[in-house]
């Protein structure tokens, strides 16, 4: 059995910026990082963008050089998958047999690509966009394919869906809601890039339902929709979220289900274990104290962060302001705060213009701002967010009016 003082369940952004925290706080005992992927820590968001495009390299999204992890003594294996936990033993055992043994678990695992579950799902040609390795196959067959179907109009459907037109490929984005980017952003802004997409040449179709994929001599060769329209094409790029990779920590007796839940620190029920990043579902002040999971770069690297202070005797409680980002062509999405649950939202500029925001309210507080290709508002709208700010709806529109300048000078730093 090998045997580690802290064991880390996963080797995304997570997993790794624990790690590499725990460094920066001097921790000297043994870590140990165990990742099912065969690849060294790596950043996932370009993999919808650079990475599918070809503008970045494998080796540029690596989030450290190969040398940095055995500079620091963080031992990786790499190839594992975590299938068993005994909490009162402080062991978890492999798919292959081997046992890790640990002082502290700390369960990083993120997520599995949610599959569909109509017939046709696992023929070739059906491709997720979570892993390397799954872009990777996207990559190989693409110079012989000419149409595309992408079946989920969130933020990594839209953003294949741009590389892919960028590529010259035909596309279609299918969307079961009444609007693209439904769960995550409001009425204007899905109506914006619900426009952009066709003014690039996507075919947007919403409200549709997809019954199966067909297929011809084992190869995906169309989407049959509900209505018993077929949509042809060459590839099928299903991006309709993740499910959470928790269950070996569900099966050990831990609390959760969407997700397993943590406290303030992190700690899950069980003694000795904590969750970071996608697959944690904690109770988040922007979300108004509710249990949320958040899957973004900021929340794995922030909920680490955390982590590695409960860890070295400095407990804080989790606080982070969520903050995305969302490239497609040449608009660059930022938004900070969560807009679920609004109930106005002021359009700052001309969408037409291309560089434009929105402030979503909720009983006249400011909880999220989106910015497309405008910086300033998402950087100074944090501090409105941060303060929950009650400002004029008619003074938040005036895009000629910087943001920061609506905000009192004593305002609340966070909320309480």
């Amino acid at each position: 059995m090998q045997c580690s003082d802290i064991l880390i369940v996963g080797a995304g952004h997570a997993g790794a910026q624990l790690a590499i925290a725990l460094r920066q706080r001097g921790f000297a005992g043994t870590i140990r990082i165990v990742g099912e992927e065969p690849d060294l820590p790596y950043e996932r968001p370009p993999l919808s963008k650079d990475y599918l495009s070809g503008a970045r390299s494998f080796e540029r999204i690596l989030i450290r050089q190969p040398g940095f992890w055995t500079e620091r003594a963080i031992t990786i294996d790499t190839g594992v998958r975590i299938d068993a936990v005994d909490a009162e033993a402080r062991t978890a055992r492999a798919q292959d047999g081997r046992l890790f043994g640990y002082g502290a678990l700390v369960w990083a695992a993120g997520g599995h690509a949610r599959r569909l579950s109509c017939d046709g799902f696992a023929l070739d040609g059906v491709h997720a966009v979570r892993s390397r390795a799954d872009v990777d196959r996207m990559i190989a067959a693409l110079d012989g394919v000419r149409r595309v179907a992408v079946i989920g109009g969130g933020y990594v459907g839209l953003e294949a869906a741009a590389v892919l037109r960028t590529l010259g490929k035909s596309v279609v984005v299918l969307e079961a809601q009444a609007r693209v980017l439904a769960r995550v952003a409001g009425v204007a802004l899905s109506r914006f890039y619900e426009a952009e997409h066709r003014a690039q040449g996507v075919d947007v179709r919403l409200n549709v339902r997809v019954a199966c994929i067909e297929g011809a001599e084992g190869r995906a060769c169309g989407v049959r929709l509900a209505d018993g329209t077929i949509v042809p094409a060459d590839m099928v790029i299903v991006g309709i979220g993740i499910v959470p990779a928790v269950e070996p920590l569900i099966a050990a007796g831990a609390r959760g289900g969407d997700g397993v839940a943590v406290d303030e620190h992190g700690r899950t029920s069980l003694p000795g274990i904590w969750a970071i990043g996608d697959c944690a579902l904690h109770a988040n002040a922007f979300a108004e104290g509710l249990p949320i999971r958040l899957e973004s770069v900021q929340n794995a690297n922030d909920m680490a962060t955390n982590v590695a202070k409960a860890l070295t005797n400095a407990p804080e409680r989790y606080h982070a302001l969520p903050w995305f980002w969302s490239n497609q062509y040449d608009l660059k999405l930022q938004t900070v705060g969560l807009s679920a649950g609004h109930d106005a939202e002021v359009v700052r500029g001309d969408p037409a213009s291309r560089a434009f925001s929105i402030v979503y309210l909720k009983q006249g507080r400011v909880v999220a701002v989106d910015a497309v290709n405008a910086v300033k508002d998402f950087v100074q709208g944090r501090a409105l967010v941060l303060a929950q700010a009650v400002i004029d709806p008619a003074l938040l529109a005036d895009a000629a009016r910087p943001l920061k300048s609506l905000i009192a000078p004593d305002a609340p730093a966070g909320v309480a």
